[in-house]
């Protein structure tokens, strides 16, 4: 970045897991982080909106510790900046605010020291970063994502024309990863392993081929961490059977919860939200859609 540019990052949101696609399916969804960035005296990160009222300001903010590393990973040091901060990802929902915010950190690396990292590049420090690259896959590539992350390497399938209204029951609490990855089971015996990933498969080949209704009753099907954590997401049942009656083909916890999401056909998601509305008085319903494009980076020219 020169002295008389400015950057502006997007970086979509997104839902992993759709099901039984633990840790390794992730979509891109309607709501974005932004960041606008200037060159300064020190490293400042202002928040402009609600959702990051509480973030840190300094270099102990996510984001810059991301692009510290990156940078520092290929030798360089970051100029200062101050940076503009807008979001309307809700914290701590299971909706990747802080997936989006890795991202954000690798674009903002590569672009102020002039990296030019391939998307590839980017996937593999983003997944190494988060330890699996569904989230950060979506936000990323935009559309779907399905994605392999081992020692060897992370390789992702992108599929970026998926077409959905999704419409997102988002209660008023905070669900931390940690405390739902805390319930899970250490082992799954042999027969129950090979059910769960085969209730996987069917779920990635019913999306690929539109197959709705089947994509709907492998979500239902998941036995990798949906039965253990719907203990802590009360919502979880009510909006199953309700979004399901409304015309919803299937339903899933939004990454580790506790945003529950309905998928719809297109174009009949606002009839679904306006249905689930009464009954969610203590949350946000909110109508979505599936964002097709991934992370992007604009120079502009500051003005004077």
């Amino acid at each position: 970045m020169k002295e008389d540019e400015m950057l502006k990052i997007i970086v979509p949101a997104s839902t992993a897991n759709l099901g039984p696609g633990f840790d390794s399916v992730g979509l891109a969804v309607s709501c974005y982080l932004t960041l606008e960035v200037r060159p300064a005296g020190e490293w400042k990160f202002i928040p402009c909106s609600p959702e990051v009222r509480g973030i840190p300001t300094g270099t102990e903010n996510l984001i810059y510790q991301v692009a510290e590393q990156v940078a520092a990973t290929y030798g360089y040091t970051l100029p200062n900046c101050s940076v503009d901060v807008y979001s309307n990802i809700p914290l701590t929902r299971g909706l990747g605010s802080s997936a989006a915010a890795v991202v954000a950190g690798i674009e903002l690396a590569d672009a102020l020291v002039g990296l030019e990292l391939t998307r590839e590049q980017k996937m593999r420090l983003a997944s190494c970063y988060e330890g699996h690259p569904d989230n950060v896959g979506a936000s990323l590539y935009g559309g779907l994502v399905i994605g392999c992350h081992r020692k060897q390497g992370t390789d992702i399938v992108h599929i970026p024309d998926i077409q959905l209204d999704l419409v997102a029951v988002i209660p008023d609490y905070e669900l931390e990863t940690k405390k739902a990855r805390s319930v899970l089971p250490q082992l799954l015996a042999r027969e129950e392993a090979v059910e769960a990933s085969a209730v996987s498969n069917v779920l990635v080949a019913a999306l690929l081929t539109k197959n709705w209704e089947l994509a709907g009753k492998m979500m239902a099907a998941d036995l990798f961490h949906q039965p253990y954590r719907k203990e802590l997401v009360p919502q979880l049942p009510l909006a199953q059977e309700l979004a399901l009656e409304y015309g919803a083909f299937g339903v899933a916890l939004s990454g580790a919860g506790p945003t529950v999401l309905a998928f719809i056909e297109p174009g009949k998601g606002k009839y679904v939200k306006e249905k689930l509305l009464p009954h969610f008085s203590n949350c946000s319903v909110e109508l979505l859609t599936v964002e097709q494009k991934g992370s992007r980076v604009y120079k502009l020219a500051l003005e004077k």
